[in-house]
Formats: C-alpha cells, structure tokens, sequence
C-alpha cells in the first residue's frame, strides 16, 4: 500500500504541475556544477497556482497590476477595490494537458460586490477533476476506477487606504482528494488533504500623461497561499502548498477616443524551500549519518516549518545565488482594446530551464457586450509535443449593473 500511495500522489502531481517531478540533484563536488542540473521545486495542491480565468491567461498569466475585474482574486485581491462596477459574476473552464490525458479540467467561478466606494468583497471557487483514474495494489490487482478532485474556495476583502492605494486580505479553504474511496492497510490510512491558508495584497494605481495621451499605471504585490502544510496519510509527513510572492506593474495608454492599449510584466517566486545537494555513498546514493538523517553537501534542510521555509527560499539554494536567481519567472504580456467592447492579447511566459523549462505564447480575445463578456485564450509552448500544447480557456463575465439596466427597460 505504501508503495501505491507514492505511486498515485506522484503521478497526480505530476499531472498537475504540468512540469517534470522534482529531481534529486546530480552528486557533485564544487556549486558550479549544480547549475546545469535540474532541481524543480514542488508542492502539493499545485492546481492553485493555475492561472484560472482567459484574460489574465492570455497575457501569459498577468494580472497582479492589470485593471481590476471579477477574476482579481487569484492574482490580486486588493484590485477590488478599484473595481468599477458594482458587482459581477464570473465564470472559467479550462480542459488541463489534453495531450496526456483526456477528462482532467479546472472549473472556476468568481463573485465580487462593491460595499461602499472604498471597499469590495468577493468569494471565489476552484474544482479541479483529475478524471477517471484506475488504481491498483502492490500486486497489480485492480482496486476499482476513482474520479480524484481537489478544490479551493476563497473569500476577500479590499480596502482603499487612499485615492491609489488598496490593500486586501483573503482566506481560502483547500480540499485535495487524490486517493478516493481506497481502503486502509496495516496503520496507513490514506484520507484527503485538508488546509487552510491566506493572501496580502496591494495594489497602487495613478495617472499621467505621456505624449499628450492618458495614461493610467499600477503596480501590484501580493502573498499568497500561506498557510499549513498537506498530507494525505496519517503520518507526520506533511507536503508544503504553493506559497507564492507576485509582483508586477502595467501601464494603459489611451491612443485616442477608440483604442487603447496596456503593457505589463510579472515576476512570480515560489516561497518553498529548495531541494539541498546530499553527500553520496560508493554506490552513488544518498548517504546516511549516524542520526538516520541525510548529511547535506550544499543548501539547506528543507524539512522545515511554514514560516522559516518562507524567507529561507530565498537564501537556500544549493547552487548559491546564481540559481536562486533561477527560481524567479517572469511573463510579459499586452491587452489592445477597441472602444472598450474587443480586445486583443498576447503574452510570454518564462521559467529557467533547470526549474521546469515551461515556456510558451500565449493569444487571447475578449468581447463585451451590455451584459455580459467573454474571453478566450489559446497557449502555444516552445518545444514539441509539449503537454501544455493546444491548452484553452473559456471565461463568461456578468455585469451586474448592465443587467439591473436592461431589467428597467
């Protein structure tokens, strides 16, 4: 059974995190030779950090210091306070690595409302299906097909604390059932993983002109999923959820009375300690020490608490500051719009190579109109038979104003 449960956690992670496993680092005699060897980080619950909503996505995931809309939660909660309508609803779907398998999919919805002209709230949902998945004992037996799932839900507040600046606060409730209905063997019991975690974000928004045109900038920082560690056995091993610093900053143009047109970047770090290098045996393995424990050849213990494995991800790396550097990714992306009703986007997403190598464009459109939106995104990653290949995002917005509108007519 013990061996099952590795088996199935690994490979739903895998899927997941739409990124090779997390290696054990080549054995090595000097930190120069680190460097070209992969060493990813990862955790449990990586389906949070999947961007959950086509706009954002179609600017290669930006939104930590894009303009405020219904999907603000996942990027960014403080933007709702700089929302301009009163309330709105929306709703995402997005089939996951249809190259590798066919029915895993993230559905997301999306509620905000306005308080009063300095606040906003908003709750939010996550499910995401890892599909029909057959499971079997250490002998091979067949031990039934299982639907595993895991979802989020998320509740926010945002706050102006001045004409350009806002803070929020969000807590979220995580429930990740990898291992459904599997009986328990010997004193291993296998059951869902629960937590609880939370984000702070800001967000500061002001106006110049540039050329004679309007332009608005921001810039945005937000903290989020920090919050207890994940196990799925009953044992006092515990995985780390995606805890994870966004910083970013936009700029919108208004070219003239019809067009329009917003620039951003993003750096995103995962604040989760590193994999360390161990020293080898004969035999090329791990050694052990006399306490039972792997002595460390470079880096830091990463079986640490929340807290200290936050700060210490910034310092922890084996292969010194070079490939700490490695652990930040970025994306670039853009938003045109015409007359505020047809938008057109793109975007580039980059993660270092020994980190996960993901790397693709991203083209996206959207459409408005009176009550309602809608946006699409198509994902095309740099490498052949990629597993991100021919993704797709479908997201539907509500306006809750226009529909109170049309109601009077």
């Amino acid at each position: 059974m013990s061996n099952l449960k590795q088996f199935v956690l690994g490979a739903v992670a895998c899927f997941a995190v739409f990124a090779s496993k997390g290696q054990t680092i080549q054995k090595v005699t000097s930190k120069n030779q680190l460097l070209g060897s992969r060493n990813v980080i990862t955790t449990a619950v990586p389906f949070l950090t999947i961007s959950p909503d086509a706009r954002s996505a179609g600017m290669a995931d930006c939104g930590v210091a894009t303009f405020a809309d219904v999907n603000s939660m996942h990027f960014n909660p403080a933007k709702y306070a700089f929302v301009e309508k009163n309330g709105g609803l929306g709703v995402s779907y997005t089939p996951w690595l249809r190259q590798l398998v066919p029915d895993v999919s993230l559905s997301y919805i999306s509620l905000y409302g306005k308080i009063d002209k300095m606040s906003a709230a908003a709750l939010t949902m996550r499910y995401f299906s890892l599909g029909s998945i057959q499971f079997t004992d250490d002998f091979g037996a067949s031990l039934g097909d299982q639907k595993p799932n895991e979802f989020a839900i998320d509740g926010a507040y945002s706050r102006k604390l001045s004409d350009n600046f806002s803070m929020g606060v969000a807590l979220r409730f995580i429930y990740s059932n990898l291992v459904p209905n599997l009986p328990s063997i010997g004193a291993s019991t296998v059951k869902a993983g629960v937590s609880g975690a939370g984000d702070i974000s800001a967000y500061y928004k002001d106006n110049t002109k540039i050329s004679g045109m309007k332009t608005t900038y921001a810039f945005g920082a937000n903290i989020q999923n920090m919050g207890a560690k994940i196990s799925y056995t009953n044992s006092q091993n515990k995985d780390f959820i995606p805890t994870t610093l966004r910083l970013g900053a936009s700029g919108n143009m208004e070219l003239d009375q019809y067009n329009m047109l917003m620039l951003t970047a993003e750096f995103t770090k995962l604040l989760v300690p590193t994999l360390p290098s161990y020293f080898s045996n004969i035999s090329g393995s791990d050694s052990i020490g006399p306490d039972g424990k792997k002595p460390i050849q470079f880096g830091k213990d990463a079986n640490v608490g929340v807290v200290k494995g936050m700060y210490q991800s910034f310092y922890d790396a084996p292969g010194g500051f070079k490939e700490e550097m490695r652990e930040y990714n970025w994306s670039l992306g853009a938003e045109y719009w015409y007359d505020k009703q047809f938008a057109l986007r793109t975007g580039f997403f980059h993660e270092p190579m020994t980190k996960g190598n993901r790397k693709y464009f991203t083209f996206g459109a959207g459409l408005r109109y009176n009550v309602f939106g809608l946006d699409f995104t198509y994902l095309v990653p740099i490498g052949q038979q990629h597993p991100l290949q021919n993704t797709l995002r479908f997201s539907l917005v509500f306006d809750f104003d226009a529909f109170g509108k049309e109601r009077e007519y």
